[in-house]
C-alpha cells in the first residue's frame, strides 16, 4: 500500500472510484453525483486551492481524498475535506483513517491551520474531528444536517472562533450538497 499525491493523469480512474464506491453505498444516482463532483473538483479548482491524495495497491488506486480551500474573511488558512472514498472491498481495514491522517499531516506541513468536513461524526471523530457549530465557523451554505459540521485545528487543541462568512470553491457552491 502506498500513499501519494494524486496526479491529473488519474482523473478518470479517480472519478470512477468515487462513482463506484458511492453507487455501492448510496445508490447509482448518488454515485454519479459524487463522481461528477469529484471530477469538477479536479478539473475546475485552482491548484493553490486543492490538495488531493490517493492510496494505491499494486499500482491500482483503491482510495482517494480531496481538500479544497475554504476562504474566511479573516484570511485563516483553512480547507474542507470532501469527498473521500475507499474501494468497497478495502473498507473496514483502517485504510481511510490512514489516508486522512497522511493527508492532514501534509496539509499541516504546508501551513494549513484548520480543516473542516461535513460528514459522519462517528467516523471523522476517529481522526481528530469534533462537532462544531456555526458560532465557531460559519459554513459557506446552509447546512441541512448541522450535526455533521466538523472541524479540527492543526495548530492547537481547539478551533478558535472564526468571525465572518466563509466561501467554498465553485465545485461545492451548490446548496443541494450541503
Amino acid at each position: 500500500m502506498e500513499l501519494l499525491t494524486y496526479k491529473s493523469s488519474n482523473i478518470e480512474e479517480i472519478k470512477q472510484l468515487f462513482t463506484n464506491v458511492f453507487s455501492d453505498s448510496e445508490g447509482q444516482a448518488e454515485g454519479v453525483v459524487i463522481g461528477d463532483l469529484t471530477y469538477d473538483i479536479m478539473t475546475s479548482t485552482d491548484a493553490q486551492d486543492l490538495y488531493g491524495f490517493v492510496v494505491t495497491e499494486n499500482e491500482q488506486i483503491i482510495g482517494s481524498i480531496f481538500f479544497t480551500r475554504l476562504t474566511f474573511q479573516n484570511g485563516v488558512n483553512a480547507f474542507l475535506l470532501s469527498p473521500v472514498a475507499i474501494h468497497t472491498s478495502y473498507q473496514g481495514k483502517g485504510i481511510g483513517q490512514k489516508l486522512i491522517n497522511f493527508s492532514i499531516n501534509h496539509l499541516k506541513e504546508n501551513g494549513v491551520k484548520v480543516v473542516f468536513t461535513y460528514g459522519d461524526p462517528a467516523f471523522y471523530s476517529k481522526v481528530g474531528f469534533n462537532l462544531i457549530t456555526e458560532k465557531i465557523a460559519k459554513a459557506p451554505l446552509k447546512l441541512t444536517q448541522p450535526e455533521g459540521w466538523l472541524g479540527q485545528s492543526l495548530v492547537s487543541d481547539k478551533i478558535e472562533p472564526i468571525v465572518g462568512t466563509s466561501y467554498c470553491v465553485e465545485a461545492f457552491n451548490n446548496p443541494e450538497i450541503w
